[in-house]
């Protein structure tokens, strides 16, 4: 492959493309659907394409917010999160938590979606998500740039202290993955994509 067949940018100067590609590439990427309740008692529900799982034992998630959003504001204030699985079927009532609504709005109200109550934390679950995470925050750290500069956005790291998992979803005890209806976040302002079986392939881990 020769330079010429290479696009070449560097981003502190800009991508000069019709659209960021890092976000196309680094994807499809999970949706960290986070509810979350402020110490004033205003719930909310917002999804997060920045997400991933950090390790097992504890099992740790996290999310970066881009700048102060609601999501951020009520953890720093109470330490509490529930991270609610965005499925096929949820897609539409999830995309419309991603309003920019004032704080204090009630995304599930919004969304028509039904908040029933978490065992150990104070933020709701989502009813109709086959899956919930409890978590209690363990860290916020804001992120910089590799010069120090410290930028607006913070990761929000948790940890999953309780599972819910729809037992429809759990065959001969393993999670059934590709037939739980999970969606991710694609390149572009609104591409999404669906983990189908016929997406599944397999390879053994290498020994030694």
């Amino acid at each position: 492959m020769s330079a010429d067949d290479v696009y070449y940018y560097e981003p502190a100067n800009g991508h000069g493309l019709p659209h960021d590609p890092f976000n196309a590439i680094i994807g499809p990427r999970p949706i960290g659907w986070v509810s979350t309740k402020g110490k004033d008692g205003s719930v909310n529900l917002a999804p997060y394409s920045f997400f991933n799982a950090f390790n097992y034992i504890p099992p740790i998630i996290g999310f970066s917010s881009v700048g102060t959003k609601d999501s951020l504001c009520n953890v720093e204030e109470t330490g509490e999160l529930v991270w609610n699985l965005a499925t096929c079927a949820l897609g539409n009532a999830m995309n419309q938590t991603c309003a920019a609504v004032p704080y204090g709005t009630n995304e599930f109200t919004l969304s028509g979606l039904t908040p029933v109550p978490a065992r150990h934390v104070a933020p709701p679950r989502v009813a109709e998500s086959p899956v919930h995470f409890e978590c209690k925050v363990t860290d916020i750290i804001p992120l910089k740039t590799h010069t120090g500069h410290v930028t607006t956005s913070k990761l929000v790291l948790a940890e999953v202290i309780a599972v819910h998992i729809s037992k429809h979803l759990l065959k001969d005890g393993i999670f059934d993955t590709f037939n739980a209806g999970i969606i991710l976040r694609a390149g572009g302002p609104s591409a999404y994509a669906e983990i189908k079986p016929d997406s599944r392939f397999d390879m053994v881990r290498p020994l030694g």
